[in-house]
């Protein structure tokens, strides 16, 4: 039965009325899942730098997970909205701005946070370490990101299949190596694809094992059919270096040939070329922002 005298306010009325306590009200945060390109180092001063990924992450200093690296974060306050929080906690702890960003995931399990019932949204950024020039500290570091599959099983079943992998992702940044495992299940139901993700082990704070496994995923597909690898270079690069990044990003060698067939609308030639002394000088290249993306 409806609430007669509930019904006869006006809205106005009902919600100066309205109590909020009525319900559990969670925290909110947002994190930071920030990824560069970044180079190894290589002896030999006539031969190119091999590229690598790698995502910044910052130690905490606070209790819980103390003196652990993390993913940037803030909780949200009463006068932010999402995309204010995550630019406000990118400005203050990262000190750079105007970057990619796109919302990732929303993480709930009410277990997450030891402090209590803390809900987070997740974002992924894209940052040329060149341009960019975020300052490295002891608090503050770019890892880099080598991931293996350590087993892999598919299942027929009646609805679909279900797929288990075990992934290792190992995080080095000189001396400091953090290690983490994960279990992704992949089940297709009846045309439904459900993903479930379970931490087998983490050198991580929280759950962002999980975070960091769902962003590569999202990174390595949405490569595939965006220009979203730009984001990664600095305005002006050579062919190489765009090819470099893709197989980074994919994983995967790429034949020159057919790679610069397939980026040749995207890109447009300058006059101006790169001043590395190891090899003959080769043009530069910018991205041509009336491509219009297709599938890579």
């Amino acid at each position: 039965m409806k609430n007669i005298s509930e019904d006869a306010l006006t809205e106005k009325e009902f919600l100066e009325k309205y109590d909020m306590s009525k319900y559990f009200r969670p925290s909110v945060t947002v994190d930071a899942i920030l990824y560069t390109i970044g180079e190894t180092h290589v002896d030999n001063y006539r031969k190119l730098s091999e590229k690598q990924l790698e995502v910044l992450l910052i130690k905490r200093n606070a209790h819980p997970f103390k003196n652990v690296w993390a993913f940037p974060g803030k909780f949200i306050q009463e006068d932010e909205t999402f995309l204010d929080a995550i630019n406000n906690c990118i400005e203050s702890k990262v000190h750079v701005n105007n970057i990619y960003l796109e919302q990732l995931y929303t993480w709930g399990d009410p277990n997450r946070d030891p402090r209590g019932r803390i809900i987070s949204a997740s974002y992924m950024g894209l940052v040329s370490k060149e341009t960019s020039k975020i300052v490295e500290s002891d608090t503050l570091k770019w890892f880099s990101v080598k991931v293996n599959t350590l087993s892999e099983l598919m299942k027929e079943t009646k609805s679909g299949y279900k797929k288990t992998e075990d992934i290792e992702i190992i995080l080095t940044a000189d001396e400091i190596v953090l290690k983490n495992k994960v279990r992704v299940v992949k089940e297709l139901k009846n045309g439904d694809l459900i993903i479930y993700t379970q931490i087998l082990k983490s050198d991580l704070a929280f759950d962002h094992a999980k975070l960091l496994i769902y962003s590569l995923e999202r990174l390595k597909n949405k490569v595939e059919y965006t220009t979203i690898a730009f984001n990664l270079l600095p305005e002006k690069f050579t062919l190489t270096e765009l090819q470099q990044v893709y197989e980074v990003l994919l994983d995967k060698p790429l034949l020159k040939a057919n790679f610069r067939r397939k980026i040749a609308d995207m890109v447009i030639e300058t006059d101006f070329y790169d001043e590395f002394a190891g090899h003959r000088p080769s043009k530069l290249y910018c991205f041509n922002k009336n491509y219009q993306s297709h599938m890579f």
